[in-house]
This record gives C-alpha cells, sequence and structure tokens, in this order.
C-alpha cells in the first residue's frame, strides 16, 4: 500500500468512531473472528486500546494485521485504524 493510498485512508477514517475495545483479556480468538467480520462488512476500522490491555497499541495492531491479514493504516496514541479492501463492490477507490 501506497502513503498516497494510507493517506486517503486516514482522511477516510477520521469521522469514525471506535467499534471494539481491547482490554486487559488482549486478543482472543473470538475477538480476531469478530475483527475479521467487521472488516469484510465495512472495510474501515476503528478499534480502541484500553489501558488495561496487556500490550500497546502498535503491537497489538502489528499482531492483528498478522492473524487476520489486514493492513495497519495508522496507530495514534490508543487507536488503531485497520483496512482489508473487499474483492467486488468496495466502497473505497484508492488513488494509484
Amino acid at each position: 500500500m501506497t502513503s498516497k493510498q494510507r493517506a486517503y485512508l486516514r482522511g477516510q477514517a477520521n469521522t469514525l468512531e471506535p467499534i471494539f475495545q481491547i482490554g486487559k483479556t488482549g486478543l482472543s480468538e473470538n475477538l480476531l473472528t469478530q475483527l475479521s467480520d467487521a472488516l469484510e462488512a465495512r472495510e474501515l476500522i476503528k478499534i480502541s486500546v484500553l489501558e488495561t490491555a496487556p500490550d500497546t497499541a502498535k503491537s497489538l495492531a502489528i499482531d492483528i494485521a498478522n492473524s487476520i491479514n489486514t493492513e495497519v493504516i495508522q496507530v495514534i496514541g490508543n487507536k488503531i485504524t485497520l483496512f482489508r479492501q473487499k474483492k467486488k463492490d468496495s466502497r473505497y477507490s484508492l488513488p494509484n
């Protein structure tokens, strides 16, 4: 993914509210399945990492990306933005 595409998606994610929270239990199989399903439906999602989480937001973002085959768009503070484009009928047309 190019920096231009990331910048476009960061702009699109500006208005999004986090739809998941990662807390003291960290990443579980159930949470990863729910994240994957949400990415399938929405393509672009935000996650909030609580202070009680066992890892930092950056390390959790990398773990999630490796586990469910997604792109980490940005990690700012305790917020993670993830993207996985649909094969058909994508809502986002990424710039070249």
